[in-house]
């Protein structure tokens, strides 16, 4: 199994207990059930149409990734949760890098898509391409499937990532694999950092702070609150191999685990 599939075993933290998931208030239950999360879903329907059409000729994505950004800002703005940026300069110290982020909420995304100031493709799992409308989304704009039914599948699935790096396309990818159930950061697997070896770019470190609270896993009712997402600083893996891969991926989820401690309390 190479390092960009094997799951790392933190090293020991003194992380805080998550706080106890307190009930949505009746009131804005119902008005996520009767308003926001409809409006979330139009939204959804009709900026990935247009994107849709858009991509019979839109070859370099750029159209595509331009109606991504206005479905994000809508999204925000339904869920009346604002952005701040922190640390917008260390975007631009680089044409191309891996930027890996933790994975809170479903609302990751459209942050993502809303305040990263260039186009970029996102490594997502497989999976996601088989679903109707969605996986017609991802494969028209270029997005990276990962597939880790096997190693040989993985192997592939990550020199497809490095050969979209090459081409000078930053990546975005959450290292966790999936959300987090309570809030609190997850093991992350090497592959980001595999990916920035591999293509000799930087690692950027994302901390987003929350979305967890706007809207956690397994619940449909959004909490409008004010949302941070932090750039790290930028990590040179010039020089690196991928025998590497296991202390980057460390040193990345050490710094995201400190960020987000720093700014959330």
């Amino acid at each position: 199994m190479p390092a960009a599939n094997e799951t790392l075993q933190p090293e020991e933290h003194t992380e805080r207990e998550p706080a106890p998931r307190s009930p949505v208030p009746f009131a804005l239950r119902w008005l996520s059930y009767l308003l926001l999360i409809p409006l979330v879903g139009i939204a959804t329907i009709f900026f990935g149409t247009i994107s849709l059409a858009c991509g019979l000729w839109d070859k370099d994505g750029s159209q595509q990734h331009f109606i991504a950004r206005q479905w994000a800002r809508v999204l925000l703005r339904v869920a009346l949760s604002p952005v701040t940026l922190e640390h917008a300069e260390r975007l631009r110290t680089h044409k191309t890098a891996v930027y890996a982020s933790n994975h809170l909420s479903y609302y990751d995304t459209p942050v993502l898509f809303a305040k990263l100031p260039f186009q970029f493709r996102i490594l997502a799992k497989a999976p996601l391409w088989k679903i109707p409308f969605i996986g017609w989304y991802l494969d028209r704009s270029g997005q990276v499937p990962i597939d880790q039914s096997s190693a040989r599948s993985a192997i592939t699935s990550l020199g497809r990532g490095v050969k979209t790096l090459e081409a000078g396309m930053p990546l975005v990818i959450f290292p966790e694999g999936g959300r987090a159930a309570t809030g609190e950061l997850q093991t992350m697997v090497a592959g980001a950092a595999w990916l920035a070896i591999k293509a000799q770019v930087p690692l950027v470190p994302l901390t987003l702070v929350g979305t967890y609270e706007l809207l956690p896993i397994h619940v449909y009712a959004l909490r409008p609150r004010p949302l941070k997402l932090i750039v790290g600083e930028p990590i040179s893996t010039i020089g690196m191999t991928t025998r590497d891969a296991d202390a980057l991926t460390q040193r990345l989820r050490d710094e995201i685990h400190a960020t987000y401690i720093a700014h959330h309390g």
